[in-house]
């Protein structure tokens, strides 16, 4: 089962035995629903969604773009094939039935332990009740408003995209008759209602999802969907913002005091508290004065596994976890609770913890259609982008890392590790957005490669979806499968550390041990036709990768490799300084391989060194906290899914270039 917000930070220092915790919580799963069946006599699949967005414009005297640039920032367009996304907003505009969507839903248990890295807590098991409309705020409901606009029925508004598309016409229409404004051919006189649109009760996030929206109309897009189509949007360098439509609307205004965001997203302050709630005892982050004295060195992505009020109430329990931000899917609204010099306790591996920034997403990782939106993407890349900036934190993935990326710190800690954002997490979209795409570096020869299949049509099967176990519905992806030999009938690459006990990988959602992702870097072992072999786990792991529709692109970069004479090194789930460093009465941690072996002759790309370090932190009283920082130095390596380390005396470097 993925674990998200429940992360457990094995190897923290820990005090004492740890209360249990008491906050009663269940994620969601939203259910798949079909589309609504072809009309026989319907246009061109080119042509019928641009036509709608036409139609639905001129019947509800809304300029097309402003139609368009709305729709592209919800949903990029897609239909989802009528399945809902994490806040039950269904079609291309994104029109949301909360209620609907959840009533078909399983209460989804999460494990939990403690947050230093013993089992002390006892597993929470509880069902969250189904919501009163009364209970949701607007923005969950869009699509029954749309629904009462246009005399639609719901469910076609949920399964039919041109009817979808009119229903978010009505509701641009009916924004901006209360707003007193004229139903003009200019988008820029449409600004409040687009703001009015994101659903956003607070005025900075109407308005950074404002002036998104008037970026797409001046900047114009094409993008084939999901269904196959194709829409444009021309590009109109006259279209504005207007942000003083916002005062009619009467939104309240965010107090962004104490914020570490960019002035480019909405972000607010509510902290997760730092208190002691028994001997010796508390949770939920440690205070720090990073970077002063340690740096930060990773942004790690999760999705929460929990609706955006349950993720509030979970970061604001004393007695539970906490990470640095949290954002909204409907529209990418920031809030933060723990200052970046403070440690988090979210990433399951304390030696990360205590160098990285957690960011956790609204959202399900194991419903493929409960998507992340364009607004969400957006707000997060932009926070990512600065806070990489501020910090020095380099902007791939060897840095920018998924919590499905990071290592179990001990043997003992990998099969619990987590398993999120997940395969459907759109990791080339997202660097695009940081303006640190992808690209192809070097010739077909060249010894190292860039995982970069095409998202829309990169299908892999996946299993698990349900607590039955069914198939997760087709759905584009970053995931890429290896298996043992270049054939697709070939067993799957097995984790030993994952399955001590040697049993074969699945296709499960949750199953990491046999699959690479988007933006990754491998060192090539060989190829074969349309076949592509990668060292990974300590072995040569293959991939599809036709010329015609490539999975990976050639790249350049520097690879390490036991050094001469070594048959063998070992592998490492975090830096260890070295005993030397530690201080008089302070216990050094025990230096503890994983179960992997990095072989002589095979090659892996390194993220780049460090030294090993140690955030001692074993009490409340932070006048007992240190930074132990060792000389050692350490190599982070892309080793398999999921990034580790290997010690500098054990291997040298090697710059491939083609």
């Amino acid at each position: 089962m993925h674990r998200s917000i429940r992360s457990i930070p094995a190897g923290r220092p820990r005090a004492g035995a740890r209360a249990a915790g008491t906050l009663a919580t269940a994620a969601l799963l939203l259910p798949l629903l079909g589309a609504a069946p072809p009309q026989a006599a319907a246009p061109a699949p080119t042509a019928r969604l641009q036509d709608a967005f036409t139609d639905a414009a001129a019947e509800y005297r809304v300029p097309r773009s402003v139609l368009l640039g709305v729709s592209y920032l919800q949903s990029r367009w897609d239909a989802h094939g009528g399945a809902p996304s994490v806040t039950g907003g269904y079609g291309p505009m994104h029109l949301t039935d909360a209620r609907t969507a959840l009533a078909g839903t399983v209460a989804h248990d999460h494990a939990t332990g403690d947050a230093r890295g013993d089992d002390s807590r006892a597993p929470l098991k509880a069902s969250q009740p189904l919501p009163t409309d009364a209970q949701l705020p607007a923005r969950l409901k869009t699509l029954v408003e749309a629904a009462e606009l246009t005399g639609l029925p719901a469910d076609r508004l949920r399964s039919d995209p041109a009817a979808n598309v009119r229903g978010g016409a009505a509701l641009l229409a009916a924004a901006q008759k209360r707003l007193g404004e004229p139903f003009s051919d200019a988008p820029s006189d449409w600004y409040g209602a687009v703001a009015t649109f994101s659903g956003a009760d607070d005025a900075a996030t109407a308005a950074t999802y404002a002036n998104d929206v008037f970026a797409v109309i001046r900047d114009g897009e094409a993008r084939t969907t999901d269904a196959g189509q194709t829409v444009t949007l021309a590009a109109d360098p006259a279209a504005t913002p207007r942000a003083a439509q916002l005062t009619a609307a009467g939104l309240r205004r965010t107090d962004t005091s104490g914020t570490e965001c960019p002035r480019t997203v909405s972000c607010e302050w509510i902290p997760a508290p730092y208190e002691e709630f028994g001997e010796g005892d508390y949770g939920n982050h440690d205070l720090a004065d990073r970077p002063k004295d340690q740096s930060i060195d990773y942004i790690v992505i999760h999705d929460t596994e929990a609706t955006w009020e349950q993720t509030l109430k979970l970061v604001q329990d004393p007695t539970y976890l906490a990470w640095h931000y949290s954002l909204r899917s409907t529209d990418g609204h920031i809030v933060q609770s723990i200052k970046a010099k403070d440690v988090g306790w979210h990433a399951g591996n304390w030696y990360v913890n205590a160098k990285s920034i957690g960011l956790e997403h609204e959202g399900f990782l194991a419903q493929p259609d409960s998507w992340y939106t364009e607004a969400m993407y957006r707000s997060s890349a932009r926070l990512v982008s600065y806070l990489g900036k501020k910090y020095g934190i380099p902007l791939d993935r060897q840095h920018i890392l998924g919590h499905d990326t990071v290592p179990g710190p001990t043997t003992s800690t990998i099969p619990s590790m987590h398993t999120d954002p997940g395969p459907y997490w759109d990791w080339a979209h997202y660097f695009a957005l940081m303006g640190r795409p992808f690209h192809a570096k070097g010739g077909a020869k060249s010894g190292v490669v860039t995982i970069r299949p095409d998202f829309a049509r990169n299908k892999p099967a996946f299993t698990g979806c349900t607590e039955a176990g069914a198939a997760c519905a087709p759905h584009g992806s970053s995931a890429v499968r290896v298996y043992t030999a270049p054939s697709e009938d070939a067993p799957l690459v097995k984790d030993i550390g994952l399955r001590p006990g040697g049993q074969e990988s699945t296709t499960d959602v949750n199953d990491m041990a046999s699959r690479v992702s988007t933006g990754q870097q491998y060192a090539v072992a060989e190829r074969r036709g349309d076949w592509t072999a990668i060292w990974y786990l300590g072995q040569k792991a293959w991939f599809k990768n036709p010329k015609k529709q490539p999975t990976a692109v050639a790249a350049q970069g520097r690879v390490v490799t036991p050094k001469a004479g070594a048959s063998e090194v070992p592998v490492y789930g975090r830096a260890y300084p070295e005993a030397a460093a530690y201080p008089a009465g302070m216990t050094p941690q025990a230096i503890s391989p994983l179960p992997y072996k990095l072989l002589a002759g095979q090659r892996y790309v390194t993220g780049g060194r460090t030294t090993g370090e140690y955030f001692y932190s074993p009490t409340f009283d932070t006048t007992t906290h240190r930074v132990v920082k060792g000389t050692d130095v350490y190599y982070e390596i892309q080793f398999a899914h999921r990034v580790a380390y290997v010690r500098a005396a054990d291997v040298q470097v090697v710059a491939e270039r083609h």
